[in-house]
């Protein structure tokens, strides 16, 4: 095999307490004989322009990051036929968790020179693809609360302090979602494309990201009793009680409720209602083991 070309967009920011992995996947990729292009990224959006503009030079674009660096690169690459690689340096690395991505430099290395390419269907947020999940209502709300000096200082501490104000504050609105054109009435609901949530957590046990569809998970009501119930069967992985939250698979979503309220995908901010969910036409094709 013809030893790969590889550009590596690396978030200095995710991947600051994890250097030594990133360093130390760099260099076995060499030892591989790969050519490997580092790049690091300044501030949000780069990740997707580094990746949009010189995709083509390259086999591989590899995401050094979290779950928002690899989004940015997997709209960057869209439309092309590069592969998607990662190395998960982020807070909670739910892509790299989901498709089993071990956190070894050395398993990494091996599977970004020699691996072969998974066929992955993305979302589409209002025509922006996600990789994993978009939400509105709870989670999208706990994403505005993070404070980014104490995810720095905690990591997935953070989320969990953001999540209990959101939890305290419980003033979310209605939501009104169409799905496949069956309508419903929610507090809050996800949009899923893999199984995972907030890291090896498991929300929508149908969902395959190989699947041209998503599942949709949502609460038709959202007390603090509620939403303790759920984050309690989610934290001792066991089954989600079908009367506290619903499922169905779909490949079209609309959303509507106050206009402005955000939408969170893939951990960030990246739309405010009213939106449309879709699934985008051309898969991308991720190393994964």
């Amino acid at each position: 095999m013809t030893p790969r070309r590889l550009l590596i967009i690396h978030n200095p920011i995710a991947g600051r307490r994890h250097r030594w992995r990133y360093r130390a996947t760099v260099a076995i990729l060499r030892s591989h004989g790969c050519t490997v292009v580092e790049r690091d990224t300044r501030g949000p959006g780069d990740a997707e322009v580094i990746a949009r503009e010189e995709r083509d030079n390259f086999d591989v674009v590899v995401a050094a990051g979290g779950d928002g660096t690899i989004n940015e690169v997997a709209n960057g690459i869209a439309g092309s036929s590069v592969l998607l690689g990662i190395i998960p340096l982020g807070t909670a690395n739910v892509l790299a968790a989901e498709v089993g991505l071990p956190l070894s430099a050395r398993r990494v290395a091996a599977v970004l020179a020699h691996g072969a390419p998974r066929t992955i269907y993305a979302g589409l947020v209002n025509g922006r693809r996600f990789l994993m999940m978009a939400g509105i209502g709870f989670d999208a709300r706990t994403v505005t609360r993070v404070v980014p000096a104490l995810k720095r200082l905690l990591g997935k501490g953070a989320y969990a302090v953001a999540a209990l104000s959101e939890w305290w504050a419980n003033t979310l609105p209605r939501y009104f979602v169409a799905l496949d054109g069956m309508e419903t009435e929610v507090a809050s609901i996800v949009i899923a494309k893999g199984r995972s949530y907030g890291g090896k957590f498991v929300l929508a046990p149908g969902a395959d990201l190989a699947a041209p569809r998503f599942e949709a998970c949502w609460l038709p009501h959202a007390s603090r009793g509620g939403l303790v119930t759920v984050a309690g069967s989610l934290a001792l992985r066991a089954g989600l009680h079908r009367n506290a939250v619903r499922f169905a698979r779909t490949s079209t979503v609309r959303i509507d409720g106050p206009v402005g309220e955000p939408v969170q995908a893939d951990g960030d901010i990246v739309a405010h209602l009213p939106v449309d969910i879709t699934i985008a036409a051309e898969p991308l094709r991720l190393l994964a083991p």
